[in-house]
């Protein structure tokens, strides 16, 4: 085998301090823990001043989906997450996607069996006999095959795949930064495959070698790899390779027995922007999860990204599940909302408010400060200012306000006293009308409320709006304000 090669794979590495990366499988949605692994990593890259490489890894050829590539980069720029190597910024230790670096892995897995770490196996079953509960070792007749009649019959053409070459005594110690040192009996692991039958690399023989030739310092993945761990370390060391720093965390769980899983209805990212939220309360809220701020920020929950990339601190990663709480990140997201600018609110909110406010005319810039202090998510726009497109159907109840003093009779009276007031605005200004109510009110010796709530009422149908009887007439306009409460105190006089 020509060493040179390897030799000039080695040269490439890059050297240049943390180097970390997100390595998804193109497989059609961002779900909340993958998000959370990449938050994860590009913070540990960020806080360090390293590189955060993006590779996409695509040798499960049955799962891919079309068009999940797109999803992967559209879900990390949204949450601003740049990444500084990829598939499409290219990087010094490219192609970044596994099925363009094909021929690599079988490179390294025939050097592997060169290193006696490895070995050809022309058995027709190829999975792992660990999986089903029947894995003896010492029962396939190929691993103790003579290297130089296995390797003709690889040569004559004869279908095979290579596997990794589990020493039979001793063990193994695994070193993990959150769970630490895990010690497995080597009699326990399987041999596991390396390169299938058509070439392609399994999952974790195509991690190591792509993990060594990228340069990655720190692997961030979830505790479910724990198991296959071992024979990682094995790997490296069967090559004489240094072994990354690995963290391993503990999943994200839709209740205390249950991982989240899209196929039972647990949202992704995408269902969650759908849903409303904001893509900072996601991020923000999700790095929590199985993560907590130490020291000086022990007590503090709101973070920008750039913050977190700051603070960011691996030991504070929890080996305990973290339990996602749709609640909890609507709280998230009800203060980000609220701490928007005007500006920024408007912006966000005008698709929702153009859903659900048609009518031509009406001002939306209007409407949009009356509702940003009461959404905890942008679907909570449109079922608080639909009436203004159209009147609901509403019963007199509504006009029955304790607090207000407000009755039926009484609400009609104020109605009729409120129209011609009304009708004889030149300007309609908010200042206008709102000087216009209360000097009605005062001029009848009332609350301001006994005036105020029927017309609220009237306008709206409804028993909560935001925004009140001024602001609701202001944004209605004279002509539509006037004709409801004529709908108003007709209904009542009946």
């Amino acid at each position: 085998m020509d060493m040179n090669w390897f030799d000039e794979m080695e040269a490439r590495i890059p050297h240049d301090g943390v180097r970390t990366r997100f390595a998804p499988s193109p497989t059609g949605y961002m779900h909340v823990g993958n998000l959370r692994t990449a938050l994860y990593t590009w913070l540990i890259a960020r806080h360090a001043g390293g590189k955060f490489i993006l590779r996409i890894e695509d040798t499960d050829q049955e799962r891919l989906v079309e068009g999940a590539t797109e999803v992967i980069y559209n879900t990390l720029r949204k949450c601003g997450l740049t990444w500084d190597e990829g598939p499409d910024l290219g990087g010094p230790v490219g192609p970044y996607i596994q099925t363009q670096r094909r021929d690599l892995y079988g490179k390294y897995a025939h050097r592997l069996v060169e290193l006696g770490q490895a070995y050809y196996c022309f058995c027709e079953k190829t999975e792992s006999e660990e999986d089903s509960g029947q894995f003896d070792r010492a029962a396939d007749p190929c691993r103790g095959l003579d290297p130089q009649a296995a390797k003709a019959r690889v040569e004559a053409g004869e279908p095979y795949v290579i596997r990794q070459k589990i020493p039979n005594q001793g063990s193994t110690t695994f070193s993990d930064v959150v769970f630490g040192d895990i010690t497995v009996e080597n009699a326990t692991l399987d041999d596991q495959v390396l390169i299938k039958r058509d070439g392609l690399p399994t999952y974790n023989f195509a991690n190591v070698i792509d993990d060594h030739l990228m340069g990655i310092t720190h692997v961030v993945r979830g505790s479910e790899y724990l198991s296959s761990a071992p024979k990682y370390n094995l790997l490296y060391q069967g090559f004489g390779w240094e072994v990354p720093t690995y963290i391993h965390c503990s999943p994200v769980m839709r209740d205390q027995h249950n991982k989240m899983s899209k196929r039972k209805g647990d949202p992704s990212y995408e269902d969650l922007i759908a849903m409303g939220y904001l893509s900072e309360a996601v991020v923000n809220y999700v790095t929590l999860l199985g993560w907590s701020p130490r020291g000086e920020y022990a007590e503090r929950e709101f973070f920008t990204l750039a913050e977190l990339a700051e603070v960011f601190d691996i030991g504070g990663i929890s080996k305990s599940p973290a339990i996602f709480d749709i609640e909890k990140l609507k709280y998230f997201n009800a203060n980000y909302l609220r701490a928007l600018s005007p500006e920024a609110f408007y912006a966000g909110a005008e698709p929702y408010l153009k859903e659900a406010v048609k009518t031509p005319g009406i001002d939306r810039k209007l409407i949009a400060p009356l509702v940003q202090p009461r959404c905890d998510t942008w679907l909570d726009i449109a079922p608080q200012v639909d009436f203004f497109d159209a009147l609901p159907e509403y019963s007199n109840e509504l006009y029955c306000h304790k607090k207000m003093k407000t009755n039926e009779e009484n609400s009609l009276e104020a109605l009729e006293q409120v129209l011609p007031v009304l009708e004889g605005l030149t300007d309609w200004t908010y200042d206008a009308i709102h000087d216009a109510l209360i000097g009605l009110a005062q001029r009848l010796e009332l609350k301001n409320g006994r005036i105020m709530w029927p017309v609220r009422t009237a306008l709206s149908g409804k028993a909560v709006t935001p925004g009140g009887a001024v602001e609701l007439c202001h944004i209605l306009g004279k002509e539509e304000s006037l004709r409801r409460i004529k709908l108003g105190m007709a209904q009542l006089a009946k």
